[in-house]
């Protein structure tokens, strides 16, 4: 099974119940496995510019990328698969962009972008994220974010300095420690998780987590399942039934069967097949 058959794919997103505008971008392509959400920041329309240039630039050069080699393939400068390196390399891309026009044009100054992709492929997943964009993963009945916040709660409850449960109520939710276009330079952190048939993943803004708690989200996506759409609808109602003080944005991929690229005798074939 390829990679398109293996996967399903909704997004929704929605400016919320506050904002006039939505500085959120999605993607997502199953042709090649790949989904990239942003939550853009900054003053007028600059958040909404800034996340609009990571998603555009990600997604134009990871596909043209794909044409030509293959995600599972080893870098052979680093060893790493080539889809990891794709991903590394593109949130540095968006970031030069993103920097380069804040520093030119005035009123794109301090704009940035939180982002989180991934990238599926031989039975995996590479996963990227910069601040606090987050990714899920419902697998059975366990549901657990699967990357790690780059923001200043995480690190106070890292330290030990405040508890999981004083920090949902903490004024510091919003303060990433790190974004996408701020600085010159910005280390995307890239992990690569297998993957199980029946595993669902979640990639949200933060306007989901901030208004919806981790359980209640996870108990909407074991009971909607089946029905990708409505439970992408659903987290969105929640997240705005509950205040909706910020965009909210969503793209969940089901894994309906595996996706392993072909190995020894079968390669040889499946690639004299190709030519």
């Amino acid at each position: 099974m390829n990679v398109q058959e293996a996967l399903e794919i909704v997004s929704q997103t929605h400016s919320g119940m506050v904002r006039s505008h939505n500085e959120d971008s999605v993607f997502y392509d199953a042709s090649c496995g790949l989904v990239v959400l942003a939550d853009g920041m900054g003053g007028y329309n600059a958040g909404e510019v800034a996340s609009g240039i990571t998603v555009s630039l990600m997604s134009t050069e990871i596909k043209r990328r794909l044409e030509s080699v293959r995600p599972e393939e080893k870098d052979s400068t680093s060893g790493e698969d080539i889809g990891v390196v794709l991903l590394r390399e593109n949130v540095q891309k968006a970031n030069a962009s993103i920097f380069s026009a804040s520093q030119s044009q005035p009123q794109y100054a301090g704009m940035g972008t939180t982002v989180v992709a991934g990238l599926f492929y031989d039975n995996r997943v590479a996963v990227a994220h910069v601040g606090d964009s987050r990714m899920y993963r419902l697998r059975g009945e366990a549901f657990e974010a699967i990357t790690r916040d780059h923001s200043l709660l995480q690190e106070q409850i890292d330290g030990g300095m405040i508890s999981k449960e004083d920090a949902r109520s903490s004024k510091n939710k919003n303060l990433v420690t790190r974004a996408v276009g701020i600085d010159a330079e910005v280390a995307a952190e890239v992990n690569v998780y297998e993957v199980q048939v029946g595993d669902i993943y979640l990639l949200c803004s933060d306007g989901l987590n901030d208004m919806v708690e981790d359980e209640e989200i996870g108990a909407t996506l074991q009971m909607l399942q089946s029905n990708l759409p409505l439970a992408a609808s659903q987290l969105i109602e929640l997240a705005n039934d509950n205040g909706g003080r910020d965009n909210v944005s969503v793209i969940l991929v089901k894994v309906k069967g595996e996706f392993a690229v072909p190995s020894g005798w079968l390669a040889k074939f499946m690639s004299w097949f190709r030519n």
